[in-house]
């Protein structure tokens, strides 16, 4: 089966209050684009944050005295690594360039995702904005499919994703952050290879390989494509959350 990427470029500039599910149905229809049971839409956070005002302005941020310690091996402002803070569990890491936490969603992540491209503040200093990711990101997924499934008579999946580092390789790679019926995990423990060998330890991260493919036809600059329609993802949909893919600290061999 093929697999078919499809970008949907017509969604305008994301405000605070607009309906997400609302824009996507009107965007799809506008290129011609129908909805089919076991088709999914993935999501940047980016635009799902706007929806969700999740923006915040430096400005009224006072550093903690935590804050103004790590800033004096860092290159970043205290006021912005105070939000860092309060969007995370522990800190793992700090350079001059990044600090990497446990954030309060369970992932590990550079600057608790906190976000300043692409990002126009309501009024001031521009440069003062910053964008957090959604709160709960599976249940802003889970929102945005019910309203669709309901508008549409489908049952189709939806993720969010954001774009993450690697501890092993430079660059960014499209990341699963929430997620509403598109599996996080495929267990493939148990199953025959081509010569009959039972697999024992292999487990999909099927949410994570489509997260990157989309990611490639979103882009990361001006491209304007905040969400994508697939079609022909090879695994069966199914209740499912970011939870089954973190790994617990305890079995972390390389914090």
């Amino acid at each position: 089966m093929a697999l078919t990427i499809t970008p949907i470029t017509n969604i305008p500039d994301i405000k605070p209050g607009d309906n997400i599910p609302q824009l996507l149905i009107k965007g799809l229809k506008s290129q011609g684009i129908s909805l089919y049971s076991n088709d999914i839409l993935v999501v940047t956070q980016k635009i799902v944050s706007k929806a969700e005002d999740r923006f915040i302005n430096l400005s009224t941020i006072i550093p903690s005295d935590e804050a103004l310690e790590i800033a004096k091996s860092s290159n970043k402002k205290p006021q912005l690594i105070e939000l860092i803070l309060r969007e995370s569990k522990k800190v793992i890491r700090v350079n001059q360039h990044a600090i990497i936490t446990e954030h309060k969603l369970g992932f590990i992540s550079a600057n608790a995702g906190i976000d300043h491209s692409n990002v126009m503040g309501k009024s001031g200093k521009q440069g003062d904005w910053y964008l957090l990711l959604p709160k709960d990101p599976d249940n802003s997924a889970k929102l945005i499919r019910d309203y669709i499934n309901s508008a549409e008579n489908v049952n189709i999946g939806v993720m969010i994703i954001d774009s993450h580092g690697r501890a092993w390789r430079y660059g960014t790679v499209g990341t699963m952050i929430g997620t509403a019926f598109v599996p996080a995990l495929v267990d493939l423990r148990g199953k025959k290879d081509l010569y009959g060998y039972k697999l024992k330890i292999t487990r999909v991260a099927a949410a994570d390989e489509l997260a990157g493919a989309a990611s490639l036809i979103m882009g990361q600059a001006s491209e304007k494509i905040p969400v994508v329609h697939v079609r022909g993802f090879p695994y069966p949909l199914r209740d499912t959350c970011l939870y089954e893919v973190i790994r617990p600290e305890e079995k972390d061999l390389f914090r």
